[in-house]
């Protein structure tokens, strides 16, 4: 043992950035994406001062009854529907996200989507490199124009705001329902005019679905919304899975009531609801709209920045920038000051 707090890192992520914690932390990283069972995690916690976790590490009461020494959980993810908030909360552990480091590259991510599954070039490609383009017919592949039509935004945080944002270009009118109303000025500069659900779901061209999962957004789009959707509209999910309910999505692209769909997210992932595998209308992709190399990278140095701030070190010592619970630092366990 070194005496230094002891960092676990849930996944291989990039030494050099890891390489910050060295001076102040005995730092375990795994070498190897692994699924922990929850007496694994509760394992691995039980043995560390400060963990940096991805979103499989699902980590409540169970998982922290022995961690006495735990600290901190630092999520990397701007999501936290794998944190139990409040049982970190009542055994005075921080927990923290990567908020705001993720939101460009998500926003591109999203419009990749979007505009794949719109000009259909997954099947396409997959149709080249079969070997079956033999001639170029003038109907075929023909594919969903967005110039003019609406983009709709359902959940209009800072990720939803920079879709938006991008619908500019496109000339693509936007509409959002969010739990409240964004002020005037980010309205406009979004172009973005705010709807209720059934409107939203009614007008959409293209729906956007950018929530947090909850209890309350669990089968937000169900069988019932996406009847009332136009079946010449898109449903695109970079959310979470679970706010879509992934049958009735299979049910309606196969029947003709939606003409598509481009999702990143997946009930029970890395499973795949076997009916969306099937669909030629649905672009599917493995979680991946944060995958880009300078992103990743500021969202573990994030990460990295809550961990260091909660044992007292750098220049936001006591405070970890992305804190989600506060009350965990009036309720902790710990002297906050203390550097060891």
């Amino acid at each position: 043992m070194s005496g230094k707090p002891r960092v676990w890192i849930s996944r291989p992520t990039f030494p050099d950035v890891v390489a910050r914690l060295d001076e102040h932390f005995e730092v375990v990283e795994e070498p190897h994406e692994v699924k922990f069972s929850s007496a694994e995690l509760a394992a691995k916690l039980a043995d560390c001062d400060a963990a940096i976790v991805g979103l499989k590490e699902h980590i409540g009461a169970a998982e922290i009854a022995d961690a006495k020494r735990l600290r901190i959980v630092a999520n990397l993810g701007v999501g936290y529907d794998n944190l139990d908030l409040d049982a970190l909360t009542a055994a005075g552990i921080a927990a923290s996200n990567t908020a705001d480091v993720l939101n460009e590259s998500v926003a591109d991510y999203a419009w990749a989507l979007m505009l794949g599954a719109a000009r259909r070039v997954g099947p396409a490609e997959r149709w080249l490199r079969a070997g079956q383009w033999k001639a170029t017919e003038f109907t075929q592949w023909l594919g969903m124009d967005m110039r003019g039509r609406t983009l709709g935004i359902l959940g209009m945080g800072r990720i939803g705001q920079a879709i938006a944002r991008r619908a500019i270009g496109f000339g693509m009118p936007v509409i959002y329902h969010n739990r409240s109303r964004l002020p005037e000025s980010i309205e406009r500069e979004c172009a973005a005019r705010l709807v209720d659900k059934t409107t939203l779901l009614r007008e959409s061209d293209f729906l956007m679905l950018v929530l947090p999962l909850t209890a309350e957004s669990r089968h937000a789009i169900g069988a019932a919304e996406l009847a009332s959707m136009k079946p010449t509209a898109m449903l695109v999910n970079i959310a979470r899975g679970g706010i879509v309910d992934d049958d009735a999505l299979a049910a309606a692209l196969a029947g003709g009531k939606l003409a598509a769909a481009a999702l990143d997210v997946f009930e029970g992932e890395p499973a795949v609801h076997p009916s969306l595998l099937a669909l030629d209308n649905v672009l599917l992709s493995p979680h991946i709209a944060s995958a880009s190399h300078g992103t990743r990278r500021a969202m573990t140095s994030l990460a990295i920045d809550n961990v260091i701030a909660m044992f007292g070190f750098g220049p936001q010592a006591g405070r970890p920038p992305t804190l989600l619970n506060p009350a965990a630092l009036v309720s902790s366990r710990f002297d906050l000051h203390s550097k060891n």
